[in-house]
């Protein structure tokens, strides 16, 4: 199985644009970020540093996150987000920028928590509309939207993947075919999702496939989770692509596990 580093979640003892470089210390030829910047359009300088710092690692970007505000304050994206519209896609913009300066193609947006003083209805329609536009931005490059359920915050409405689908299938239905399923097997399985159900429905159709263990999001082997299981059965079924690692571990024993799994292949 070929892993791709998510660099915004370990290795964060590093600056942003030392993490590349560190993945590849590490033994990885790919990686992935959220968005890295604090704005949803950086500079010109930031950009360039951003891509250098990948370029020089000798790494692969094989995944990007739209701008999802501010995350640590519990901030999960600007899709529906009303009033966030203007920002979201100028985001956009940037977003296609680094995915064809870096060969990126995969791109992460994060719908956005339910908001009050609005709808759910009219969320989802701006939603719909921004989404819309994401894939249109990407498509540019041949990249693809991709859409997940996520854990730990009540407002985010995506819990299963059933609700992601759903968004999938409606983007989808304007004839805009650049959007799939992000299937990070930790939050599925944190929210109560049938995980093995899902990869039995749905495997082949996957954008990206993330994992974590549970409980803790730790390494693979910290919890209880079949991840092992859960990615080679989605292999069989016909995914082809790299599989995150999404977990929170510091360095020194971030990585014992994959020392194992290559003694076991």
């Amino acid at each position: 199985m070929s892993y791709t580093l998510n660099c915004s979640i370990l290795l964060t003892e590093l600056p942003i644009l030392e993490r590349a470089a560190a993945a590849k210390a590490a033994g990885f030829d790919s990686v992935e970020f959220w968005w890295p910047f604090a704005e949803a359009v950086p500079t010109d300088k930031q950009v360039d540093e951003f891509v250098a710092s990948i370029k020089d690692a000798g790494v692969q970007l094989d995944g990007l996150n739209f701008f999802a505000g501010d995350m640590p304050a519990g901030d999960r994206g600007l899709v529906s987000w009303k009033g966030r519209c203007g920002e979201f896609k100028d985001n956009v913009a940037v977003v296609a920028a680094i995915g064809e300066a870096t060969g990126c193609k995969s791109f992460n947006a994060l719908y956005g928590n339910r908001l009050e003083g609005f709808t759910a209805e009219e969320q989802d329609e701006l939603g719909l509309k921004n989404l819309v536009a994401a894939t249109e931005g990407v498509a540019k490059i041949g990249g693809t939207v991709l859409i997940e359920p996520v854990s730990g915050t009540e407002a985010y409405p995506l819990k299963k993947a059933a609700d992601a689908l759903k968004i999938v299938d409606a983007v989808k239905a304007t004839g805009n075919t650049n959007i799939a399923l992000l299937a990070d097997f930790y939050h599925m399985a944190v929210n109560g999702d049938d995980v093995a159900a899902v990869i039995e429905a749905h495997a082949k159709d996957f954008g990206h496939i993330q994992i974590a263990d549970a409980p803790g999001r730790g390494a693979p082997g910290t919890g209880n989770l079949p991840l092992f299981d859960w990615i080679n059965r989605s292999v069989e079924l016909g995914y082809t692509g790299k599989v995150a690692l999404e977990y929170k571990q510091d360095s020194a024993t971030a990585f014992d596990w994959l020392k194992t799994a290559s003694a076991n292949a």
